[in-house]
Parts: structure tokens; sequence; C-alpha cells
């Protein structure tokens, strides 16, 4: 399995932005499918997106319409965009790889985002 790192969290203000990226430390071009989830305290794990080896991305609810997932098969990295973040949006943010029955793999050790002002 590959190993995952996050990186790009940190302090924003609601209404900013920030850019997560997970970077592998091997080839993602044969890792069906990659995903950013967040959990913050005292709540349940929160899948957000997803994205597979085809570039087919999908997102739930708490994504829709502010985040955008993106993955590069050559750099074996994976991004997710985060606009218009509300203090809501804190969290420690994951990111997975996933096999075609959903089945999760590797998984990185977080990034903490805060929003706050």
């Amino acid at each position: 399995q590959v190993q995952l790192v996050e990186s790009g969290g940190g302090l924003v203000q609601p209404g900013g932005s920030l850019t997560l990226s997970c970077q592998a430390s091997g080839s993602i071009s044969s890792i069906y499918g990659m995903a950013w989830y967040r959990q913050a305290p005292g709540k349940q794990r929160e899948l957000l997106a997803g994205i597979s080896v085809e570039g087919i991305a999908e997102y739930e609810d708490p994504a829709k319409g502010r985040f955008t997932i993106s993955r590069d098969n050559v750099k074996n990295t994976v991004t997710l965009q985060m606009n218009s973040l509300k203090p809501d949006d804190t969290a420690v943010y994951y990111c997975v790889t996933y096999n075609d029955d959903g089945d999760p793999g590797s998984r990185g050790q977080g990034t903490q985002v805060t929003v706050s002002s």
C-alpha cells in the first residue's frame, strides 16, 4: 500500500479558501479511487469527495458547490480545493485510497483545518 501525507491545512477566516494536498509515496495510476473525508471532534467521520482513476469526481452534500477534488497520476497527488469555508468546516481532513468495491485502503495522518475569525 502507498503511504499518504496530507498538507495544506491551517487557520482561515470564514469565507476564505484552502487547498489541501495529498502526496502518495508511490504511483497512484493503478489505484481505483482517491477520496477526502473529515472528522470533527465529537462528530462522525464525513466523506466529502472521491475521484476515480479516470478522473470522475463525486461529491457529498457538505462539499457540493464549494469543494473541488482533482488527482494527478503523474505527480501522485490528490488535491481538495475548498472555497467559501465556514466554521462548520473545522475538522481534521484525511486522504484515503479505495478499490472498485469501495473498500478503503491507505489513509494519511490528516491535516487540521480551522475556520474561525
